[in-house]
């Protein structure tokens, strides 16, 4: 005996079967992400021993040196890339002397397109490490002419040290990575380099003074910046003014769009602590790690980044096998970084899990700014173009460039310094297990 449907019974199982699919996707995403985090994890782990002591279980008593102000380099080389002695108590770790970045072992097998383009920039890198450019002075150097004054942070596959060069006295925030044997941390430490290396003519992304490669180790040198907005933020424990906002927004679509137009690079990772700020009152983009190549302004392939920041058609693409998604998916994720910053925390609130979020993302409407709190017109405005969710309605950064919002910041006079300044003297820095207030 056959049943007939009704129309309502066929749309239930339609719907059904639609967010059955949709829960799919998004279980897998939430692993790929929570993948992704342990490997950074992972990759945090494998940092160079700054103490070279034995006998310590600690691993951050391993990474300090034994004097405040002094870098000490492992002996046994020339150029201070021994490998570090385990640590008692530490579980024994496999060789890396024969660990190399993709597409230069002694006996390759066959390569990629994808790895012959990383050999390349590889190639190209080696060419300039070794050198420092200061004030518009090269300088011949190597990893044991700096000076360590301490932990500043870590990135997306590595930490993050305030440094000085010795014949010099210059400050510096270094990005220290360890080479592994994992393809794609690789690919991200030579991303992340070359993109900084080839932006040295935009003043809107963080300048990078050189790097040092060696056997066991990346060293990229950055100038130094104050803060992120991620910890600007915690330390206020408020949202932050519109005008500074207004500022910040005009650095960041200027940034994004220099990527897309002289590199054809999508930044992928769009967030506050991404955002870096000076006393001086300059905002910066920073960690290019997962950035991607654009093919015919598209990105073909998928690095997951953060799932709070991430854009719906890269949450739920049509073919998941192929990505075919462009610049307007960091447009959102700039939208989502503006409503938290100017909100004060996070839009989509008491989610415990990715995958909260991520359904989040799909099925409720876009976060905006309320009008009633102050917001003007043009920045409420602004927000909400950056949210729209059908990205092919999403303005892409020309149509930015040309918005109100931030034609009226380009040349506002904001004392972006002097608020910097009033906030440093009148807070204090959160504890370091404080957590940003997302949920």
């Amino acid at each position: 005996m056959f049943v007939k449907l009704t129309s309502t019974h066929q749309n239930k199982m339609a719907t059904s079967l639609g967010l059955d699919a949709i829960s799919r996707k998004l279980n897998k995403l939430e692993a790929r992400l929570r993948e992704e985090n342990e490997s950074r994890k992972k990759d945090d782990n494998l940092l160079l021993d700054l103490n070279n002591t034995t006998g310590s279980s600690s691993p951050r008593q391993q990474q300090r040196p034994s004097k405040p102000g002094s870098l000490l380099i492992p002996r046994g080389t020339a150029n201070g890339t021994a490998r570090p002695s385990p640590s008692s108590g530490s579980p024994r770790r496999s060789r890396r002397d024969h660990l190399e970045f993709p597409g230069i072992q002694v006996t390759p097998a066959p390569r990629s397109i994808d790895s012959i383009e990383v050999e390349k920039k590889l190639q190209e890198i080696m060419t300039l490490t070794g050198i420092l450019t200061l004030n518009q002075k090269r300088y011949a150097a190597e990893v044991a002419d700096l000076e360590e004054h301490g932990e500043i942070g870590s990135g997306t596959c590595g930490q993050v040290w305030q440094m000085s060069f010795k014949k010099t006295g210059d400050k510096m925030a270094v990005k220290q990575m360890r080479r592994s044997g994992n393809k794609e941390e690789n690919k991200r430490i030579l991303m992340d380099l070359d993109v900084i290396l080839k932006s040295h003519d935009c003043p809107f992304i963080v300048q990078c003074f050189g790097a040092f490669i060696t056997k066991m180790d990346v060293w990229i040198c950055m100038e130094l910046m104050n803060t992120c907005m991620e910890k600007l933020m915690k330390r206020l424990q408020s949202p932050i003014p519109e005008q500074i906002l207004g500022k910040m927004g005009v650095s960041v679509v200027k940034a994004l769009h220099y990527l897309k137009e002289k590199h054809g690079v999508i930044h992928r990772d769009v967030k506050p602590s991404n955002i870096l700020m000076d006393e001086t009152g300059i905002f910066k983009l920073c960690d290019f790690g997962i950035s991607g190549r654009l093919v015919d302004s598209k990105a073909k392939t998928r690095s997951a980044g953060c799932a709070a920041y991430m854009a719906p058609e890269r949450i739920d693409p049509p073919d998941p096998m192929r990505p075919d998604y462009d610049i307007r998916a960091d447009v959102w994720s700039l939208g989502i970084s503006l409503v938290e910053l100017a909100m004060g925390s996070f839009p989509y609130k008491n989610c415990k899990t990715d995958f909260e979020v991520l359904t989040r993302v799909l099925q409720d409407d876009p976060p905006l700014l309320p009008p009633k709190q102050g917001f003007s017109l043009d920045f409420c405005s602004f927000v909400q173009n950056c949210l729209t969710k059908d990205f092919k309605k999403r303005p892409k950064y020309r149509q930015l460039l040309e918005h109100g919002f931030i034609k009226r910041y380009e040349t506002k006079d904001v004392d972006v310094a002097g608020w910097f300044t009033d906030v440093m003297a009148t807070t204090t820095s959160p504890r370091p297990d404080a957590k940003t207030p997302t949920n």
